[in-house]
């Protein structure tokens, strides 16, 4: 046998001793220091939500609802906002009725408000205040839709529309920052939609009362990180909740019609276990949508005009199914 074959088994050796002293150890020991750096995330994360004072709007449905769940199962105390007094109590019982290893011992508090009526929102932020005496985290989560074409479309639904999406979370919002700042802490959750960041056709009320959304709290976020505290913004695509079946048409009425590509998607409660992560990890933003609205955003940035062409070929083609 030859120098050449007496080499190839030696270098295997040192190969294999290579392998079990250094690669595998290193490997378990990358694989043990993240382990134990995600279980302090979940602690850290864990700590700041429990006993936590949320106030969340749009309390009664959908997302809100789902958030509702997510933070009481937390541990936090929920202040729960909503047009409907009815509802909300039987959400307060729900909540109540729900078990789980670290049981929530706090009874959520109600505040009944529109939040197109700014004059309220106002009065309701005193209210929230007395209760509980100062907000740790808001989840500006209440809003409606729209489906319409720009040109049929009325102005007083442009203006309800950024009322109710725009206007009132922000009234609710520079309501409680004082309080806020005072105290050095505080974290204000507005939840946008991927509309904040592209426009689709038939859709313009709503897309704009988003951008303003998603600029204000962009804003607000610069602004206040000197205070200690923070800003996240949810940026959702589908989800299976009533927003299309309660959206309003450009005349004022009820569009009543579930969209397809809403019912087919994420769960309520899937985007809420989103929302308390984000904000448990004191995220400054999340896009919450599939692959093909995330490619989307991007395309908008990269390549506007190719966006903007199939955006047009997309407006003519629904167009053509609501026209036969």
């Amino acid at each position: 046998m030859g120098p050449a074959a007496g080499r190839k088994p030696l270098q295997k050796g040192k190969l294999m001793d290579l392998t079990t002293t250094v690669i595998i150890p290193l490997l378990f020991g990358s694989l043990g220091i993240f382990t134990l750096f995600r279980l302090l995330q979940w602690m850290r994360m864990r700590a700041y939500l429990r006993e936590a004072v949320v106030v969340i709007t749009g309390a009664t449905s959908g997302l809100g609802k789902e958030c509702a769940k997510a933070f009481h199962a937390a541990g936090s105390k929920l202040v729960l906002c909503g047009r409907n007094v009815e509802k909300l109590q039987e959400l307060v019982q729900e909540l109540s009725a729900m078990t789980n290893h670290r049981k929530n011992v706090h009874k959520p508090h109600t505040v009944v408000f529109d939040l197109s009526d700014t004059r309220r929102v106002i009065d309701a932020a005193e209210e929230i205040l007395k209760l509980v005496g100062h907000v740790d985290i808001l989840i500006n989560n209440a809003g409606i839709s729209y489906r319409g074409t720009v040109v049929d479309t009325g102005l007083d639904v442009d203006k309800k529309l950024m009322e109710t999406n725009y206007f009132g979370p922000v009234a609710l919002t520079k309501a409680l920052l004082p309080s806020m700042i005072k105290r050095r802490q505080g974290h204000i959750v507005a939840i946008s939609s991927i509309q904040g960041k592209i426009s689709i056709p038939f859709r313009s009320a709503y897309a704009a009362s988003k951008h303003a959304t998603q600029a204000f709290f962009d804003c607000l976020r610069a602004e206040v990180e000197q205070y200690d505290i923070d800003v996240t913004v949810i940026s959702p695509g589908y989800i299976q909740t009533n927003l299309s079946l309660n959206a309003i048409r450009g005349d004022g009425s009820r569009h009543g019609v579930m969209d397809k590509a809403t019912a087919e998607g994420q769960t309520a409660a899937e985007v809420a276990q989103v929302v308390l992560s984000a904000v448990g990890h004191k995220k400054k933003e999340v896009l919450v949508a599939g692959l093909a609205p995330s490619l989307a955003v991007y395309l908008r940035n990269l390549f506007p005009r190719l966006f903007f062409t199939l955006m047009a070929s997309r407006a003519k083609k629904e167009k053509k199914v609501k026209d036969s």
